[in-house]
């Protein structure tokens, strides 16, 4: 490596950023405790009140800190959904804006979602298969209803995830629900075949009560592939 160059001088942000970051992570900070003040910040580190509002935006991005006018900033609880959430919007950009990546999150749920039903099948108690079966009532209550059956239908899904105990598969279920239901609502629900969609789901909760890892991940790739096959059909139409 090259240490011949110039050295760089950090801007002051960085460095306040730097610092702020360290409050939260030491725990002198906590999640639902206000930052100090922009004057009381510019104080303790002999800065200006642009470094202060920069680095204080910086941490906003990052999820780790909520800015609401008015009011001092108060420090976020950082969690598997709020760490995805800082990256919906760039997400969905990209999936507006390209067929391929559409076709790559389609692939990543199936691949997802396999995993996600032999986890359930291998995990669930009475009361998460009771669950399972009360959200498909649910959804059966709602046909004719567009809006209320897709909700339901991703409830399922993200409920299968729950199942794990693992909030990492959580959030990303409901990330990718959330981003095919925006772009890709086709993926989830046609006229007409609803009544299938209720009875694959139903048969995926069968395999899952049963503890029949094989069967619930053979079943989930047959409905989710029916789903990507109507969708081609119909794209193509």
């Amino acid at each position: 490596m090259d240490h011949s160059g110039p050295i760089i001088r950090r801007k002051l942000s960085d460095e306040v950023l730097d610092r702020l970051k360290r409050l939260i992570t030491d725990g002198e900070l906590q999640p639902g405790d206000d930052m100090p003040s922009e004057r009381e910040l510019m104080v303790r580190f002999e800065v200006g009140r642009p470094a202060i509002r920069e680095a204080m935006q910086a941490l906003a991005s990052m999820g780790l800190v909520a800015i609401s006018h008015g009011e001092r900033a108060k420090v976020l609880k950082l969690s598997a959904r709020s760490i995805i959430n800082q990256v919906d919007a760039t997400a969905k950009m990209m999936l507006a804006s390209s067929k391929d990546s559409l076709e790559h999150l389609k692939n990543a749920r199936i691949f997802f979602e396999r995993g996600m039903v032999r986890e359930a099948a291998e995990k669930a108690s009475h009361e998460d298969v009771e669950r399972l079966r009360e959200i498909v009532a649910r959804q059966r209550l709602a046909l004719g209803d567009a809006e209320a059956f897709i909700s339901a239908d991703m409830l399922l899904h993200t409920q299968i995830a729950v199942i794990s105990r693992n909030p990492i598969y959580i959030a990303f279920s409901e990330a990718m629900l959330s981003w095919l239901k925006e772009y890709h609502t086709e993926m989830l629900i046609w006229t007409g075949k609803e009544s299938t969609t209720l009875a694959e789901h139903e048969e995926i909760i069968e395999c899952i009560a049963a503890h029949d890892a094989e069967a619930a991940e053979k079943a989930m790739i047959q409905h989710l592939e029916r789903s990507r096959a109507l969708y081609m059909q119909k794209a193509a139409s």
